[in-house]
């Protein structure tokens, strides 16, 4: 039976629900299809196409990143708040493994694509924690690049079961946070 009230949002929220569930590579239209209790063509009046989903889904998953981090971040500096930020983002890959997974590897069709408008706001706190350092402008995107790379891999990693060793992984992972922050307080500005 049809779900009421069935729209776009709806659609993609599913989905995005779905892929944290059953994982990002496995969500289908047909699976979603089940999931909001329409046939799989009935989607396509909601969605474009798998890909228009995924999109949808990556802008979801940004744009909640980033309010999980700006929300963490509130009233910190420094060190404090790198911590803060790093563990936000942890907190959401682990919570929302699919959604996130989504957010890898696609291009923005231009500046006002959702998904370019979600990522540039989900780095926005990432961009407030560095104003905490003695970072150059003309090395902010390396810096951010950094972050993301850092905290992102640890994060899908452990989301992945890809840390089997005893060690626990909350003190790696404050390990991790404290040499990036001694490497953005030692970096030389300019």
């Amino acid at each position: 039976m049809p779900r009421a009230g069935l729209d776009t949002d709806t659609v993609v929220a599913a989905g995005a629900d779905l892929a944290d569930e059953i994982g990002f590579a496995n969500l289908t239209m047909g699976r979603l299809a089940e999931r909001v209790g329409v046939r799989t063509p009935s989607l396509y009046k909601h969605v474009a196409s798998q890909d228009d989903l995924v999109r949808r889904i990556a802008a979801v998953g940004l744009t909640g990143a980033g309010d999980a981090i700006g929300s963490a971040i509130q009233g910190r500096s420094g060190r404090d708040a790198l911590g803060a930020a790093a563990r936000a983002l942890r907190e959401f890959v682990l919570a929302h493994p699919g959604r996130y997974a989504a957010t890898v590897g696609l291009e923005p069709t231009g500046p006002d694509d959702p998904l370019a408008v979600a990522a540039a706001t989900s780095m926005g706190p990432f961009t407030a924690v560095l104003r905490g350092y003695d970072i150059a402008p003309d090395d902010m995107t390396s810096a951010l690049r950094a972050l993301r790379s850092a905290f992102h891999g640890f994060a899908t990693i452990e989301s992945a079961g890809g840390f089997q060793w005893s060690t626990d992984t909350d003190e790696s992972f404050d390990w991790l946070v404290d040499l990036i922050d001694t490497g953005l307080r030692g970096k030389p500005a300019g």
